[in-house]
């Protein structure tokens, strides 16, 4: 019982990112000189944003939505499930540090793929995977990886690949949930191990302070 305080403990105190706010949402930032944009959607951005700041070259994450048509929305917009929208990341990173194919493999990695409309407990379109492309480049780069990633699944990835239009911020309760709310039931049972199971999948692009 020690032992599991202490490694809570020390999984609760990695400080957050610095992210910034307004009228109680993130702000989205512009992309930096050299700095790349993603956007992908796999479950609860809780785990995602987790998962995705914890590799190398990616300097910030956002907790929002996309793939819908309201703009705007709220969470509890996004709950109703008429928004169209998913719960998502946008990650900016270092395109030198970590490619695009790289990052979005490691997407692939940090849910399941196979789940159709929904990841694990949750369900419903506002949980579906998606990995949006601004290039046909990084078109091309995720079909390749469902290809070698389809190779290794049982079933058959359900992933919808879209062309990014926009993303809406989720309101900053939501940024860095986390690591802020480690002890959560739900965190220590449905999002650790989807952080954990990336670690273990691609441990050469994950920062070396989350593999003491």
């Amino acid at each position: 019982m020690l032992s599991l305080l202490i490694v809570l403990a020390l999984f609760s105190c990695k400080e957050g990112q610095k992210l910034e706010g307004k009228n109680g949402f993130a702000v989205v930032p512009e992309a930096k000189t050299g700095e790349a944009v993603a956007t992908f959607a796999g479950g609860c951005f809780w785990a995602m944003q987790e998962g995705m700041v914890e590799l190398k070259g990616v300097h910030k994450v956002i907790s929002g939505y996309a793939g819908g048509s309201t703009k705007n929305p709220s969470y509890e917009d996004v709950l109703t499930k008429t928004t169209g929208h998913a719960e998502s990341v946008q990650v900016y990173y270092d395109p030198k540090v970590i490619s695009f194919k790289e990052l979005s493999e490691a997407f692939f990695h940090a849910h399941d793929p196979t789940q159709v409309n929904g990841q694990g407990p949750d369900h419903g379109e506002d949980y579906r995977s998606i990995a949006f492309y601004r290039s046909e480049q990084e078109y091309e780069a995720l079909q390749e990886n469902i290809t070698a990633i389809g190779k290794q699944l049982a079933k058959p990835v359900a992933t919808e690949l879209l062309p990014f239009e926009v993303f809406y911020p989720a309101e900053m309760d939501h940024q860095d949930y986390y690591k802020r709310n480690s002890w959560e039931p739900y965190i220590r049972n449905v999002s650790r191990p989807k952080v954990l199971k990336l670690r273990k999948s691609m441990p050469q692009l994950i920062k070396s302070d989350y593999l003491d």
